[in-house]
């Protein structure tokens, strides 16, 4: 099997930029719409979907060697957006289920410690947020070893627990429904009227 070239390595590399800006962008407009209380009924499960598709692009960039960028510094690119913003109307919105308990490290530490799941939510934002400003930039070597760094260091974690949580939550809502309720909901379901059809 042929050596990859440096130019196909190159191409690789940019198109891996290029779905990851994709899918960043993605996870912040879901994510922003939900903070923005538009749908509040729908919340858990669109921050469970956001959560799932960003971690597959994390577990790409997880996935391949470190990537080293062009420049050996981390230029100050300002602010992260509107992080901040979004921790503060999610927290809001996820009040009374915000707070979470979790292991530090299942593999190093036992200790068990609190979390805010706003919290992780916007901090993967803004991790996300600082890798689009390099993008936007053209330094795209740049945004991947960012991407590829702060998914390994911190949004990996905060969003895997994210997950948990918010699956934990899903189930919950969905299996510790009041029996009756549920059953007359399923019998109203089977049994819409003729003329709705």
């Amino acid at each position: 099997m042929p050596e990859p070239t440096t130019e196909s390595v190159a191409e690789d590399l940019a198109q891996l930029a290029d779905e990851t800006a994709r899918e960043a962008r993605a996870y912040l407009s879901l994510v922003r719409r939900v903070a923005s209380g538009e749908s509040p009924e729908s919340a858990i499960p669109l921050l469970l979907l956001a959560v799932s598709q960003v971690l597959v692009t994390g577990a790409r960039l997880g996935a391949i060697t470190d990537i080293v960028p062009a420049q050996r510094y981390e230029p100050d690119l300002g602010g992260d957006g509107n992080a901040d913003t979004i921790r503060n109307d999610l927290a809001d919105l996820l009040e009374g289920l915000d707070v979470y308990v979790e292991v530090v490290d299942p593999l190093t530490h036992a200790e068990v410690v609190g979390g805010h799941l706003s919290g992780d939510l916007a901090d993967i934002a803004g991790d996300l947020i600082h890798g689009l400003q390099h993008y936007a930039e053209g330094h795209v070597t740049e945004a991947l070893w960012w991407w590829q760094f702060s998914y390994l260091a911190t949004w990996g974690t905060r969003a895997a627990m994210a997950l948990r949580v918010l699956q934990s939550m899903l189930a919950h809502i969905r299996l510790d429904a009041d029996e009756d309720t549920v059953a007359q909901a399923e019998f109203e379901a089977l049994h819409v009227p003729d003329a709705q059809h």
